[in-house]
């Protein structure tokens, strides 16, 4: 019998010694490519994740905002509605709790100022918020210093930087009752505030505006008021002014300070404060808070 591998005459077969080496051979290089292959494929697949996040993150911090800078309505629903709801789902907070995250972390304790500025740098560079905001806030500051009142009252806390800001102006004995429905918001303006160092001015109270107006005389000793600054619901603007003249808070002087009239705007509210002949009122042109949409902030004393 003839040995495995050799022919009839005893020589080797080249077909039976090169077959299994071609066996070998092909299955080592479908091994080496195929290995080969799932690393290019597994890099094309990072690169497009880390490209697409790139790009999602420019959208989201730099080309879509800077797109609508233009658009109040489109602005608005981004930054009020879209980029809000994004963050909270990330993080399981709300856009006053980081607010005050950054307060604790960056501002300098007792100190008003730094309390403001904090907030408008995480404002105006990292996540848009409703206050009134660095430009027309030097507005709010100067009325403040021209009408040195007494007796403030704030429609609207939110996370207290008006609050603050305006504490911080007021003359020494003078004292500003702020109104915020949401208790949410309120919690997190009570924290602020007292990390501002202005606690001691400042009454935070809880509800709706159309509530607590009848009873503010009654529940504070007050007379009247020395200024106003409306800066809640704007569809309460009007109907909380009138509800002021009626319960006799408003005095000759008296100064109302309207912000947000422009974007997203209180058409009725203006009509009135301009048409009245109980009023004298003055815009102050500006914009929109940390944007460059236009808004601005309107100044209106009470003739009696």
């Amino acid at each position: 019998m003839d040995r495995p591998g050799r022919d009839a005459d005893g020589d080797m077969s080249f077909k039976s010694v090169l077959e299994p080496t071609k066996d070998l051979w092909s299955e080592a290089d479908f091994q080496t490519q195929f290995t080969l292959h799932s690393q290019v494929m597994l890099l094309a697949v990072l690169y497009s994740c880390v490209g697409g996040g790139v790009v999602l993150y420019a959208l989201y911090r730099w080309i879509i905002p800077n797109l609508l800078q233009y658009h109040s309505g489109a602005l608005l629903l981004w930054h009020d509605d879209i980029v809000p709801w994004v963050r909270d789902t990330l993080t399981g907070s709300s856009c006053p709790e980081r607010i005050l995250a950054e307060v604790q972390k960056k501002a300098t304790r007792g100190d008003a100022r730094s309390v403001v500025n904090t907030i408008d740098q995480y404002c105006r560079h990292q996540e848009w918020a409703m206050n009134v905001g660095d430009e027309k806030g030097t507005i709010l500051d100067s009325i403040v210093c021209e009408v040195k009142p007494s007796v403030v009252l704030e429609l609207g806390t939110y996370c207290g930087y008006s609050a603050v800001r305006i504490a911080s102006m007021l003359p020494p004995n003078a004292r500003l009752i702020t109104l915020e429905f949401n208790p949410a918001f309120a919690a997190i303006a009570r924290q602020v505030i007292a990390w501002a160092g202005v606690e001691d001015k400042v009454v935070l109270i809880e509800g709706p505006s159309g509530d607590w107006i009848p009873k503010i005389q009654k529940e504070f000793g007050l007379k009247s008021l020395d200024m106003v600054f409306l800066d809640h619901w704007k569809e309460r603007y009007l109907p909380d002014t009138k509800l002021m003249e009626e319960c006799g808070l408003l005095r000759k002087g008296s100064v109302l300070v309207a912000d947000n009239v422009i974007c997203p705007g209180t058409p009725d509210y203006l009509e009135y404060v301009r048409g009245s002949p109980r009023y004298e009122s003055k815009y102050f042109r500006s914009h929109l808070e940390y944007t460059k949409v236009e808004d601005g902030i309107e100044k209106s004393i009470f003739l009696g």
